[in-house]
């Protein structure tokens, strides 16, 4: 089963409650998405470390395969 935008930002969401979260539909097809993540807490961080914070939030689904393919940018605000 595909998973929506909103859903997936509402996970992501739960674990940055502050981030700046777009959430874009790669091919149209409701399984291959992308996401950009701008937190403060990535301040410091390298960038596995960011992508690593953020897949926690949404690992529950990859194990399912209720979310098939989430590909991620994540930094922190300029």
């Amino acid at each position: 089963m595909a998973m929506e935008a909103q859903q997936i930002e509402d996970l992501i969401r739960a674990g940055f409650p502050d981030a700046q979260i777009t959430i874009t539909d790669l091919a149209g097809d409701g399984n291959h998405w992308a996401a950009e993540v701008i937190d403060e807490s990535f301040r410091g961080m390298n960038r596995v470390q960011q992508q690593r914070s953020v897949n926690a939030t949404v690992k529950a689904q990859i194990n399912s395969g209720e979310l098939h393919a989430l590909a991620l940018t994540t930094k922190a605000p300029e």
